[in-house]
Order: C-alpha cells, then sequence, then structure tokens
C-alpha cells in the first residue's frame, strides 16, 4: 500500500461526520405509445447523483405498461435495472477506533411493480389522482474490496450478501390544465411505507406539451427520511428535467 492511501486510513477516525440535506440533479428520457384504447406502453432512462451534484449516484432503465380497466382506473406493471453507486462505509470498535472501511462500489439491483391508480376530474381543469403500488427489489450478492485496520491488511474476496426488499408506495397528485396553454403545472406527495414509513416524497413542477408528441418537464423534489431504507440515501433536495416522446 503507498503511503499516501496508508495515511488516509490512518485519519479515516476524523473523517467522521453529521450528514445534512443533499442537492442533487436528476435526468431522464423516454417514449410512450398507445396501443388501441386500453394499453399504453413506455420505456425510460434516467440518471441521478447526489453529494451536492458532484458524485453520480444511480442510472436506471425502466419498461412499463398499462391497462385501462374503466374510466378513470388502470393496472399497470414494470420492470427496473438499477446500477448503483454505493456509497463507502466504515464500521468502528466500542472504543471508538475504525474496525473496517468499504470504499464505495457500483452493483445492480432489479426492481419489479404493480400498480393501480385511480383519477377523478371535477370539470375540464383540475385532475385528482391516487396511486398504490407493490415494489420488490432485488440486489444480488457481490464480491466487494474492504480493508481490516486490525490487521493493516486488504480483503478482497468481502461478500455483501443478496437482500430483498417488498415496500408499498402511496402517491397522491393533483394537475392543472391552464386555459389555452401548453403549460400544465402538478405536485404530489409519496409515501413508502414497509410496515413503517421510511421516507416521503414531494414534488412540485411543471410540464409543457409541443405538438402533443414532444413533453419536456421540470421538477423540484424533496425527500425526506424517517428511517433506515437500505440505500444510504439522505434528506435531499432535487432538480428534475425530462423528456417524453409520444407516439
Amino acid at each position: 500500500m503507498n503511503k499516501a492511501k496508508f495515511l488516509l486510513l490512518m485519519l479515516l477516525p476524523l473523517a467522521a461526520r453529521t450528514y445534512g440535506d443533499d442537492f442533487g440533479m436528476l435526468y431522464n428520457i423516454g417514449a410512450e405509445k398507445k396501443l388501441g384504447s386500453k394499453w399504453e406502453i413506455e420505456a425510460r432512462a434516467e440518471l441521478r447523483n447526489r453529494n451536492n451534484s458532484r458524485t453520480l449516484d444511480r442510472w436506471e432503465l425502466s419498461a412499463d405498461a398499462s391497462y385501462k380497466i374503466l374510466k378513470g382506473l388502470k393496472i399497470g406493471a414494470g420492470y427496473s435495472f438499477l446500477y448503483d453507486n454505493n456509497e463507502e462505509k466504515i464500521t468502528y470498535h466500542s472504543d471508538g477506533s475504525v474496525n473496517n472501511w468499504r470504499p464505495n462500489y457500483w452493483g445492480a439491483r432489479h426492481r419489479f411493480r404493480v400498480d393501480l391508480t385511480g383519477s377523478v376530474k371535477p370539470n375540464k381543469r383540475w385532475q385528482f389522482q391516487l396511486r398504490e403500488r407493490w415494489q420488490y427489489t432485488y440486489r444480488p450478492s457481490k464480491t466487494t474490496d474492504r480493508y481490516d485496520m486490525d490487521n493493516q491488511m486488504w480483503d478482497n474476496d468481502y461478500v455483501r450478501d443478496a437482500k430483498a426488499k417488498h415496500i408499498l408506495r402511496s402517491r397522491l397528485q393533483v394537475k392543472y390544465d391552464i386555459p389555452k396553454s401548453k403549460f400544465e403545472p402538478f405536485a404530489n406527495a409519496e409515501m413508502f411505507n414497509a410496515w413503517s414509513i421510511e421516507k416521503i416524497r414531494y414534488h412540485i413542477g411543471i410540464s409543457y406539451t409541443l405538438k402533443k408528441q414532444h413533453v419536456f418537464e421540470a421538477a423540484y423534489r424533496y425527500q425526506h427520511l424517517y428511517g433506515d431504507d437500505n440505500d444510504n440515501e439522505q434528506n435531499r433536495h432535487m432538480i428534475g428535467l425530462g423528456y417524453k416522446y409520444k407516439f
């Protein structure tokens, strides 16, 4: 090990910090196609960062399909492949000294979902929507590097065990159709529940439709954590920019 890396490891106990709210950017691009009057399919790619937008956090590829059961009610299902930049992790002995250091690493997750969405329009301008989504995420086992401070050596065969997680996501959303305008503001709140509330995301944004096919969106998100969601996330402010093409 070179001297610089050894010195860094010696200073790890001083690197403990109090995490505050983070800031990041979220970008997505997608395409949507209607198949008849009831079916709809969508594909999307997403990229986001963290650490005040200095660190690439995750990229995602998704595919979804939905079916309109009746007016104002549809069912959907989808799959996402997630590739995450997992943050470094430091473990400590009871006396406060460093036990192990695991550097950051990239790893995959597979996510499946089924949702039911109900919408009501009391008039031509307002739309209220409630979506209930069951989500299952599977993280395969991953072999990573870890430095053992007690023995001053690298463990190159440290295995992070596979893990699966179920969660219920409940989102309430409102949209407003501005008269004689292509802009449509919206706001929503989404609760993540896994036997207890883990986090709530709040969104406010606006979409702009050009020639009925091109939809541009800008939004602000605030995420507030109530417990450990196993994603190493923080309370986070995000600005989202998106584009969707409708066939």
